[in-house]
């Protein structure tokens, strides 16, 4: 039974989800708060389920021996080691979409609130004053609303500011044309963004390229009395240099829900009355609160009992639907790279991978990852599917992925391979009955199932090879379970895979290869 740490407040949904899935569920909103005793008690989970207040830093994963999933109810995850956690094999998740329309609203919220001074006549008011000629607000009707970012969250902001009546310009490096058209709204660069925008919100992640981009340049190019809404991310705006706009006018009002260091308890910004500020609301809804534990929940779950990852951070995504027919192929790709990894010698430097036939309809990410994994775990401690190709990448190794629509002898088949400065050996697999076979090696075919324990055997194909090979095992005490020929190598060789019952020693595989016959000789484990 999986084991699942709930150390946030998400409530009794969430654990209603994990345990009716028949996981082993630990609530304790507590624990996030107190970083000593979560390492103490991190090691004993499968998965991690958060919201904001626990910190997952590289201390926790280190004690996080068994760990395999964190799922962050929520979009950001600066709280989570991400590079650490990638690093020991565990995927990291978020729900993306589970607050996108809560904070988008909360987005149209404070731009009311900001163009209508709202929270101030509140105040006025309900102090006896009644102070209406103070309180001369901006209509929205017709203004231009300036999008930095159009993406989950800017794309629903831009609806709701088209059904305003509102013209849209939105800088997105990431918008095409065609999704500009779909959602009414014009694709401009920065400067032009900067120029015509009457209202400027905010909606894209943190990032070196996003930090501080509205700063003291971007805020000169500004129409004057531009107004700017921040509720997607402190740091997205210089708020030293937004203080000095709103000084001198050239920034007519800022409503923030965001900070760059939180909680804001004291801030150069507050007591004006040309800003508006809200302690971090943006997801801050019943709904959107109870929809992303549930779907951190499901995530968690699907990705511990079927292997199906979504919204990962670290690694692709693998839908439910997906993962049960993409099983056997990840396994078949697996058994390639690890037989790879035991038989060749020196650190890898190239690595191919080539679908046919009708698993190239499927996801080829997990399948890569998992090849890789096999190959490199054999020189690696610690290397799984999360982290494999970030492992060969920092290592330098040349990956290279492609496809083939048909294939010749079987629905489908999947090609290996690996290259080290030396040696260069290629497997092709396929699946029997869902079951992983081997059935090329090199350019020799043959039909061989993968076992515990194995011998790899290339020899002349000359008589005498087997019956010499069945008196050394048989010597050693060793039992032989299966045994596949293939036959018709170019340089007039053969090749045998033998699956035994017992593991072959070292010194076995010396007098294998003692025989005339023998050219190599490899010990495998599955």
């Amino acid at each position: 039974m999986y084991r699942v740490l709930i150390s946030d407040k998400l409530g009794d949904d969430a654990v209603r989800i994990l345990e009716g899935r028949n996981i082993e569920v630990t609530f304790d909103p507590a624990l996030g708060k107190d970083p000593a005793r979560l390492m103490e008690v991190i090691g004993d989970f499968d998965g991690l389920a958060i919201r904001s207040a626990t910190k997952v830093t590289a201390d926790v994963i280190a004690k996080a021996k068994n760990l395999k999933v964190v799922g962050r109810a929520g979009i950001g995850v600066d709280n989570i080691d991400i590079p650490a956690a990638t690093a020991s094999g565990i995927a990291v998740m978020n729900t993306p979409f589970g607050n996108s329309v809560t904070t988008a609203e909360h987005a149209i919220a404070m731009m009311f609130a900001l163009a209508r001074q709202i929270p101030q006549a509140n105040e006025s008011t309900q102090a006896g004053k009644w102070e209406k000629s103070r309180f001369m607000g901006l209509e929205l009707y017709g203004k231009t609303l300036g999008l930095i970012g159009c993406g989950n969250i800017g794309s629903i902001v831009a609806d709701r500011a088209r059904g305003l009546r509102m013209k849209v310009v939105a800088f997105d490096p990431y918008l095409t044309p065609e999704r500009a058209v779909e959602l009414g709204v014009e694709s401009v660069d920065l400067e032009t963004l900067l120029k015509r925008a009457d209202v400027i919100t905010l909606h894209t992640p943190l990032t070196d390229g996003t930090r501080n981009i509205l700063n003291d340049e971007a805020l000169a190019k500004t129409k004057k009395g531009v107004r700017i809404v921040n509720c997607a991310r402190g740091g997205l705006v210089d708020e030293d240099a937004l203080y000095a706009a709103l000084e001198s006018g050239q920034v007519g009002g800022a409503a923030l829900d965001v900070f760059a260091t939180e909680p804001a308890t004291e801030h150069k910004l507050f007591g004006r009355d040309d800003v508006v500020c809200t302690p971090h609301l943006g997801a801050s809804t019943n709904e959107a609160q109870e929809n992303v534990a549930i779907q951190i929940a499901e995530q968690i779950a699907d990705y511990l009992l079927v292997g199906a990852v979504s919204n990962a951070l670290n690694m692709a995504s693998v839908t439910a639907e997906e993962a049960p027919r993409l099983k056997p192929y990840i396994s078949l790709a697996e058994h390639l790279g690890t037989l790879a990894g035991q038989v060749i010698k020196g650190p890898l430097t190239g690595f191919e991978i080539n679908l046919a036939g009708k698993v190239c309809e499927l996801n080829a990410a997990p399948m890569t990852a998992a090849a890789l994994a096999g190959v490199m775990r054999e020189q690696l401690e610690g290397v799984n599917l999360v982290n494999a190709e970030a492992v060969a990448e920092e290592r330098g190794v040349k990956i290279t992925q492609s496809t083939t629509h048909s294939s010749a002898h079987f629905d489908s088949t999947i090609s290996l391979t690996v290259k080290t400065a030396e040696d260069e050996r290629t497997y092709v697999g396929a699946l029997f009955g869902g079951e992983p076979r081997l059935v090329r090696v090199g350019d020799i075919r043959l039909e061989g199932s993968f076992s515990k324990n194995m011998l790899l055997l290339r020899n002349n194909d000359k008589p005498g090879f087997i019956g010499a090979l069945g008196n050394i095992l048989s010597d050693a005490g060793i039992n032989i379970a299966t045994f596949h020929l293939g036959r018709g190598g170019a340089d007039g060789t053969a090749i045998a895979l033998v699956a035994t019952d017992e593991p072959v020693s070292d010194e076995v595989v010396k007098k294998i290869l003692t025989l005339p016959q023998a050219l190599s000789a490899y010990a495998l484990h599955f």
